[in-house]
């Protein structure tokens, strides 16, 4: 059996098995080290019980005659569809073009099987791995990293053509959120040049300015030439339960003049059994309530405390106002070497910014998912001057 030649195209660790790797490391020398992980994008907050309570009554109908429930349809519960159909998209998407999933990242990589005939793509830099390696995985040669910095607002200049566009927005790492005029503007090019968007809205709960566009079909046309994955993972804290959401508009269309819903159908179909019947039943709770909004600002009051701190110490701080995410520039400090430091003096785990891309080189990026007391620990840890900081 051969090996697959694009594998030895991708780098040879994974960002977030390397990160674990070091810190493991880090412990074997210095067991006693109490380190605050602020590294990974997990949610650490209890779900609502009127969410885990719906989770629970659908696990007891399991064991139940006339409870019991085996495959659904493999697009998912029609009343959850429905509830996102008028919740999250107003109306606008039709249920049928929902289709419910185990997650972003993971219909993400089913989409990228869909689109892999694509001759150029366009990656926001820096960007969340599962693009620029999924891209690598199915051969295509033609990658634009499209930089995205402070000098042009984090706003990528586009090329003259790209078949397939990937925007996350919210975006991880950065944490920055596009304006109406900005997501019309990448509409207009994809209109121009005849791109295809597929657009990560996995943030887009985090948005707290209610001027700011939540979704790629808040914007005119978007629906003839997008697609947007969602998830309830950071929504609500399923990153364990694992349930997200895919939007695919019928009047998505290939070159040819194909159906793209109807292949995605297809597909799903092959590749996919269906999400859990517990976790959907989880996920319709959701919208029978509002106590889940309590976690989403709690996070963002961490991310206001953390960049509060960081600044005063001097940092260039980015991002942490509609996402859970600082972005936090240290001119001429490698980005493993300000990992390392914060490990080693600090005993904070933070993501060096080169893993998502070159333009992340000199970034860190510091996750405001943790508990208040960990956040208050982390920002009394920094604030501590030992002769070997990092700091500006």
């Amino acid at each position: 059996m051969r090996r697959l030649k694009s594998f030895e195209k991708l780098t040879p660790s994974y960002l977030f098995p390397e990160i674990e790797r070091r810190k493991e490391q880090f412990l074997k020398r210095s067991p006693d080290a109490e380190i605050i992980n602020l590294g990974i994008g997990d949610t650490v907050r209890p779900l609502p019980p009127p969410i885990a309570e719906a989770m629970e009554r659908a696990s007891h109908n399991l064991a139940l005659e006339e409870g019991y429930s085996g495959y659904g349809k493999t697009e998912g519960l029609l009343s959850l569809r429905e509830a996102l159909s008028t919740k999250i998209y107003h109306g606008n998407i039709a249920p049928d073009e929902i289709f419910i999933s185990d997650g972003a990242k993971c219909d993400t990589s089913r989409l990228q099987i869909l689109l892999q005939r694509a001759r150029s793509v366009g990656v926001q830099d820096p960007s969340y791995p599962i693009y620029l390696d999924g891209t690598i995985l199915h051969g295509i040669k033609e990658i634009h990293a499209l930089s995205c910095t402070p000098e042009n607002g984090f706003f990528p200049t586009l090329p003259k053509d790209l078949d397939l566009l990937y925007i996350c927005n919210p975006n991880n790492p950065t944490g920055t959120a596009y304006t109406t005029e900005q997501l019309k503007r990448l509409v207009d090019y994809a209109h121009k040049v005849g791109a295809l968007i597929l657009y990560d809205g996995a943030y887009s709960s985090f948005i707290q300015d209610p001027d700011l566009p939540k979704s790629i079909y808040d914007i005119e046309g978007a629906r003839h030439l997008a697609i947007e994955v969602n998830s309830f993972s950071k929504m609500v804290g399923f990153t364990g339960v694992r349930l997200g959401w895919t939007v695919i508009p019928k009047e998505l269309k290939f070159e040819c003049g194909h159906s793209l819903w109807s292949d995605w159908k297809r597909l799903i179909s092959i590749a996919f059994n269906g999400a859990s019947n517990i976790a959907q039943r989880g996920g319709l709770a959701v919208f029978e309530g509002e106590e889940w909004r309590e976690n989403l600002l709690y996070y963002m009051e961490n991310a206001r405390l953390l960049k509060a701190a960081f600044e005063e110490l001097g940092y260039d701080v980015y991002g942490g106002e509609h996402a859970p995410f600082l972005w936090i520039h240290s001119p001429g400090e490698s980005s493993w070497d300000l990992f390392q430091y914060f490990l080693e003096r600090r005993h904070i785990v933070i993501t060096p910014g080169i893993g998502f891309g070159a333009a992340g080189e000199h970034f860190i990026r510091v996750s405001s998912f943790a508990h208040r007391d960990q956040i208050n620990a982390v920002i009394h840890r920094i604030e501590q001057r030992d002769g070997a900081s990092l700091t500006p």
